[in-house]
């Protein structure tokens, strides 16, 4: 469990356990709302029912009210622009907004940060929407440095 501060106040950085389920799947729902017909809760409870390689974190206030969440996990498959093997991949990162700008994420990317390294990774990646700019600017502002970008096709068979 990790602290950090959020407007003054303490803020508590742990990996999510049961009780977080809710709080986490309407997070998710805001941060993907394609998942928001329960596939969130159904992928939450098998991540809390078995991990694997991955970490999920919460953020929460003083209060106790969730103010963020991180997921990541180990990738062994080549990661764009990474080198070493395995790589500590952010899968998704959200703060509520009323908490955002305040050090939350950057609390969630140092507790990352410390798992991955006891993973033994000396890389940590991410990916981001060419024109999410609010998420390039999080990045760029926690560190990460761009890599490439990439546009992806597709054609149907017919």
């Amino acid at each position: 469990m990790d602290r950090a501060d959020h407007l003054g106040q303490p803020v508590t950085i742990a990996p999510a356990v049961p009780s977080d389920a809710c709080d986490w799947t309407s997070m998710r729902t805001a941060l993907w709302p394609s998942g928001g017909n329960g596939e969130h809760a159904a992928e939450i409870a098998e991540l809390l029912k078995d991990p694997g390689e991955t970490i999920n974190l919460i953020a929460r206030g003083a209060d106790g009210a969730a103010l963020g969440f991180a997921e990541a996990a180990l990738r062994r498959d080549y990661v764009n622009g990474c080198k070493t093997s395995p790589v500590a991949f952010l899968e998704g990162i959200f703060v509520v907004p009323e908490a955002r700008g305040k050090g939350v994420a950057r609390a969630l990317i140092a507790a990352v940060e410390g798992w991955s390294r006891a993973q033994g990774c000396t890389e940590f990646a991410s990916d981001a929407a060419p024109e999410n700019a609010a998420s390039l600017a999080m990045h760029a502002a926690l560190g990460f440095a761009e890599t490439q970008r990439v546009v992806f096709f597709r054609k149907v068979l017919g």
